[in-house]
C-alpha cells in the first residue's frame, strides 16, 4: 500500500512540478509517514519567503485532493 501510495505522490508531484519550475524552482519527494509528505525545494523555492505558503496553498491541497492518506506536507530538514 505505501509502495502505491509514494507512486501517486510522486506522480502527482509531477503534474504540478511545472508551477513551481515556471519562478525557478523545483520539488523533490522525500518521504511519507503517518500522512505527512515530505519535501525539498530546490532552485529559487529553496530560500524562497513564500515557500511555506507554496507548500500549504498548492502541492498540499493538491496532493489532499489527489493521494488518500495525505493530510499534511512539510518540509524536509
Amino acid at each position: 500500500m505505501k509502495d502505491d501510495t509514494e507512486k501517486l505522490i510522486i506522480a502527482t508531484l509531477d503534474k504540478i512540478r511545472h508551477f513551481l519550475q515556471r519562478d525557478g524552482g523545483d520539488i523533490e519527494y522525500v518521504s511519507f509517514s503517518d500522512g505527512v509528505v515530505y519535501v525539498k525545494m530546490h532552485g529559487a523555492c529553496q530560500d524562497c519567503a513564500y515557500a511555506d505558503n507554496d507548500i500549504k496553498g498548492l502541492v498540499e491541497v493538491i496532493l489532499q485532493e489527489e493521494v488518500p492518506g495525505v493530510v499534511e506536507v512539510k518540509l524536509a530538514n
